[in-house]
C-alpha cells in the first residue's frame, strides 16, 4: 500500500493546462516544417518535451498521459455497469468487492500473472476517473448477527424494489418464473450407543470437529424445484456411493467451510441452474444478500440469459425467505425421522458423510409430494413474494430504522435513478 505522503504528492500534482486539440495543432505545425518544436511549444502553450515525444514517435498522438491503465477503459466501464446493476438489485458493493472484481478482470487479461497489481493507488485513480458515476458513503448502522427484529425501512424498500422488478418484467402472474434459492445446513456426528455405567472404552475419543454438510435448494413459486446442490466440508466422502445414492440429478461440491462460496455459486448457476431452469424468460432469482457469493461472471451470464438477480436484505430470512419459512423446517423433521432419531436437532444429526446423500434423498422426496408443493407455495405467500403482498409481513417482527452502534464502514454507492438501499449498504437516489 502506498504511503500517505506518496498519496498526498499524487493529489498535489499539477493538472495539465493544455488539451489534446492544441497538442495536435502544434504537432501539425512542426511536421509541416513551419515551426521548430521549441517555437510550436511556446506558441500553443504545450510542454516541449511532450511535443517532442510525439514528433519522434515515442508517444502515440492522442494517448492519455500518465502510466498505462491496469485494466482497459472498456473493462472499467463494464465494472461500473456491473456495480450499478448490483446496487439496483439490492446489493451495493463495498470498496473491497470492487477491487476484488477488478482483480478478476486483470487476471483474466494476464493469465500468466500469479497476483494482481491492483491496490490502493488503483482504487484512488479509479475513484477519480469515475467521480461522476460513483460516490463513497458509510454503510448503514445495523445490528450485526440475526436479531428478533429487522428494520421496517429495509423490508419496505425490498418490497418496493421487488414490485418494480415484477411489474417491469411482467411477472405478476407468472409463478413458474419466480425462483428462490437458499442454503440449509446439517451438522453431522457419531451415532450414540447405550452402555452400562461400569463399561470402559479404554481410551478417550480425540476431540474433532463434526462434519458439516449444506444443501443449496431452489424452488419457484409454483412449487417446482431445481435439483439440490450438496456441499461437503473439506472433502468428498470416499467412493462414489454418495452420488449414486443421492437425489436424482443432484450436483455435488465441497468447500473448507462446508457452505457455498463464490466459486461454488458460479458452478451451481452456470452448470446447474441454467441447465435445469425453464426456457421461459425472464426469470427472477431471489437469494440472501448477506455475504453474497455473486461474482462478475455470474452477473454477466445472468444478464445474457435474461435472469434478474435480486438480493434479500441481510438478517431477514426468517420473514422474507420462502424456503426458510416453510420447506426447510419440514426437511429437517423428515431427515430426523428417517435416521430414527426423534431427538435430532438443527445442531446434530447422527449420520455419516457417506450415508448423508442417501438419507437426504428420502427426506427430499417431501418436496415432490403434493403436501410439499403446497408448503413451498405457502412459503412464497407468507413472505409476500407471490402473490406480491407487502402488507402480509407481521409488524411484530419489524422495528423502525435506528442508528445503533458504530458504522460498519464505507461502501460504494452509485448515482442512479431508482436505486434503493437494501440491507447493510446505502445507495443514493440521485440521477446521474
Amino acid at each position: 500500500m502506498p504511503s500517505r505522503n506518496h498519496l498526498d504528492k499524487i493529489g498535489r500534482k499539477k493538472k495539465k493546462k493544455w488539451t489534446e486539440e492544441t497538442m495536435e495543432r502544434a504537432l501539425i505545425e512542426v511536421k509541416s516544417g513551419r515551426c521548430t518544436v521549441r517555437q510550436a511549444a511556446k506558441e500553443f502553450g504545450v510542454p516541449k518535451s511532450s511535443l517532442g515525444d510525439r514528433v519522434s514517435g515515442r508517444v502515440t498522438p492522442g494517448c492519455r498521459s500518465g502510466p498505462a491503465q491496469l485494466i482497459t477503459s472498456a473493462d472499467e466501464e463494464l465494472l461500473v455497469e456491473f456495480s450499478l446493476y448490483m446496487s439496483k438489485h439490492g446489493f451495493p458493493l463495498t470498496k473491497q468487492q470492487v477491487v476484488s472484481f477488478a482483480s478478476s478482470i486483470y487476471k483474466r487479461q494476464h493469465r500468466r500473472v500469479a497476483f494482481s497489481k491492483l491496490g490502493q493507488t488503483w482504487w484512488l485513480n479509479f475513484r477519480k476517473r469515475q467521480e461522476k458515476n460513483i460516490t463513497i458513503q458509510p454503510a448503514d448502522n445495523v445490528i450485526r448477527g440475526r436479531t428478533v427484529c429487522v428494520r421496517k425501512e429495509a423490508v419496505d424498500q425490498f418490497y418496493c424494489l421487488l414490485s418494480t422488478v415484477i411489474d417491469t418484467h411482467k411477472l405478476r402472474e407468472k409463478p413458474l418464473q419466480i425462483y428462490n434459492c437458499n442454503e440449509i445446513g446439517f451438522q453431522l456426528g457419531r451415532k450414540r450407543v447405550i452402555l452400562p455405567k461400569s463399561a470402559s472404552l479404554g481410551y478417550k475419543p480425540t476431540p474433532t470437529s463434526r462434519d458439516h454438510i449444506s444443501v443449496l435448494a431452489s424452488f419457484n413459486a409454483a412449487g417446482e424445484d431445481i435439483p439440490p446442490f450438496i456441499i461437503y466440508s473439506k472433502t468428498y466422502p470416499g467412493g462414489v456411493c454418495y452420488k449414486t445414492q443421492g437425489p436424482p440429478n443432484a450436483l455435488y461440491g465441497w468447500s473448507d467451510s462446508g457452505y457455498v462460496n463464490s466459486d461454488l455459486f458460479k458452478k451451481w448457476f452456470l452448470k446447474h441452474f441454467l441447465v435445469h431452469a425453464p426456457k421461459e424468460r425472464p426469470l427472477l432469482l431471489i437469494f440472501d444478500g448477506h455475504k453474497s457469493p455473486v461474482n462478475l461472471e455470474v452477473v454477466e451470464s445472468a444478464r445474457k440469459e435474461d435472469i434478474i438477480l435480486l438480493c434479500l436484505p441481510p438478517h431477514c430470512s426468517h420473514i422474507l425467505q420462502p424456503l426458510d419459512v416453510g420447506l426447510f423446517v419440514v426437511l429437517k423433521q423428515r431427515f430426523a425421522s428417517l435416521i430414527g432419531d426423534g431427538c435430532a436437532t438443527d445442531a446434530y444429526f447422527a449420520v455419516s458423510k457417506k450415508e448423508f446423500s442417501g438419507v437426504f434423498k428420502g427426506a427430499y422426496q417431501v418436496a415432490k409430494e403434493e403436501e410439499g408443493v403446497r408448503i413451498v407455495k405457502e412459503g412464497f405467500r407468507k413472505c409476500g413474494i407471490y402473490p406480491l403482498n407487502q402488507c402480509i409481513s407481521n409488524e411484530g417482527h419489524l422495528m423502525p430504522s435506528l442508528s445503533i452502534g458504530p458504522a460498519a464502514g464505507p461502501s460504494l454507492s452509485l448515482l442512479a435513478q431508482g436505486v434503493h438501499s437494501v440491507g447493510e449498504l446505502v445507495v443514493d437516489e440521485h440521477s446521474p
